[in-house]
Parts: C-alpha cells; sequence; structure tokens
C-alpha cells in the first residue's frame, strides 16, 4: 500500500484487515496513532474481505492527499486546510447536495464537506471505461479534493454564483471549475512522484483515468454522438492536459483555468 500508507508489510496489512472485518472495528487507526478529532473518516457498509481491503486503499490515498494539501494550501494558497470527509457507499444515499447515487459518479458536495463514491465506481472504471490500475483510483479521489479545496479558497461559491447570474455560461463555467480539479489532482501526483511513491508507469494510469471521464468519450460511448456545447466537465483531451500541467509543475499557479482562453 503507498500514497502515504504505513509500512507495515503485507502479513500486518491481511492480519490487521481480517481483525477490522470480525470485530467491525478500523484497528489500522490503533496502527496509525492517534488522530485530531476532525480526522476525515470514511463510512461504508463493507461485508467481505474484497471490499474491506477496497476502504482501506480509500482511506490511505485520502489521507495522503489531504496530508498533501495541509501543507500546500498555506504554503502556496494562503489558506488553512480543513479536512474533508469521505463516504462510500453502494447503489444511493442521502447528501446535502441531494441523492448520491451510482449513476451519478463520484462527487463532492460543498454543503457538507464530504466526498461521495460508490464503491463499484473503481469496477466500472476499470471495465467500462478502460482505466484500471491503483493510481488511476487515486486520481478520482485527489480529483474530488481538489474541489475542496476549490471550496476552501472561495473559487466553488464564487463560480455557482457567476452560473446563477449568467445560466447561459453555466457550462464553461462549470467545465472550468473541474479542469482546474483535474490541475489540483495532478499538483498532489506531483508530490507523490517527488517522494518516490509513483513511477511513469502510474502517472500513464492517471492520464488514461482523466481521459476516460472526459465529456466527448462519455457522449461518444452513450449517444454516438458529441456535443461540446453540453460539456459540464471538459474533453478527455483537456482533462489530461490540466492534469498533466499539474503534474508538471508541482505548483497551484499552473491551475489558474479561469484565465485560460476560451
Amino acid at each position: 500500500m503507498g500514497f502515504g500508507a504505513p509500512h507495515i508489510g503485507i502479513g500486518g496489512f491481511v492480519i490487521l484487515l481480517i481483525l477490522s472485518l470480525v470485530f467491525h472495528r478500523n484497528l489500522f487507526t490503533l496502527f496509525l496513532g492517534n488522530s485530531a478529532p476532525d480526522r476525515p473518516v470514511a463510512t461504508s457498509p463493507a461485508s467481505d474481505a474484497a471490499e474491506g481491503t477496497e476502504v482501506q486503499f480509500v482511506s490511505f490515498v485520502l489521507d495522503d492527499v489531504q496530508g498533501t494539501w495541509q501543507n500546500l494550501l498555506p504554503a502556496q494558497g494562503r489558506k488553512q486546510y480543513r479536512h474533508a470527509k469521505l463516504v462510500l457507499f453502494r447503489d444511493s444515499m442521502e447528501s446535502a447536495c441531494g441523492q448520491a447515487e451510482t449513476a451519478t459518479g463520484p462527487f463532492y458536495c460543498p454543503g457538507d464537506e464530504k466526498v461521495y463514491l460508490d464503491l463499484g465506481f473503481f469496477d466500472e472504471l476499470k471495465s467500462r471505461f478502460g482505466a484500471p490500475g491503483e493510481f488511476a483510483q487515486a486520481y478520482v479521489i485527489a480529483h474530488e479534493i481538489g474541489h475542496h479545496v476549490q471550496k476552501l479558497l472561495g473559487i466553488e461559491g464564487k463560480v455557482q454564483r457567476l452560473r446563477e447570474s449568467n445560466p447561459a455560461e453555466a457550462n464553461p463555467l462549470s467545465v472550468r471549475l473541474e479542469l482546474q480539479a483535474d490541475c489540483f489532482a495532478g499538483v498532489w501526483a506531483k508530490s507523490t512522484e517527488q517522494r518516490n511513491i509513483i513511477d511513469q508507469s502510474d502517472v500513464e494510469a492517471g492520464l488514461r483515468a482523466a481521459a476516460a471521464v472526459g465529456d466527448d468519450r462519455l457522449q461518444k460511448m452513450a449517444t454516438g454522438h458529441v456535443r461540446p456545447e453540453s460539456f459540464t466537465h471538459g474533453s478527455s483531451q483537456q482533462r489530461t492536459q490540466w492534469f498533466q500541467s499539474g503534474l508538471n509543475a508541482g505548483q497551484m499557479s499552473a491551475c489558474d483555468t479561469f484565465a485560460s482562453p476560451r
């Protein structure tokens, strides 16, 4: 387990995982030590070993992404980082932003500062969208935490007000917001590269994941047609480009999608 996970060895990991499932308690927290009261938690109806392993992986990635932003945001954005929480679910769940469902995909809700992720999405990312690998999954989590960073910077609120006052620009503004979250995911990826956690194959997995969820590719898969005017997240090329920008620079200043030409 990379991405900031403690080096307990595979044997120790398996033992802790089995005991956690048996006693219905996250025993990894005992190994990780004391946590702050507002430390993010992952909740899930996990009931089997495979799902439990996935929950632990997601938790470790979340911890690393947020630990990175806890250092980066004050240094580069002059804001203190406040931890988001992650909610893992199956099928559907209520959120402050409405019903979270499998069909909606992962999303960040600024109303309760939580990331909602259906556990089945990673299977779909691999089987349907052709983006396998742990780092492809990590990219998704980092992208959603990128939205949390936007909330803390006041970007999300400003964009929402602009969308409401100018509905004709709602979709283009949404695209810029999403592409910036992709770039912020790349900034985090740069930190993992600097710590020798990832290699080129991991970077390629992240790029495949960004391309896999481009609006043009999703529309082509669903209807056979592409309608750029209806894009809300950006094309595959745009998403990989901005993820790569963050990865190359490792700086938030490289992620000003709102200043980029249309």
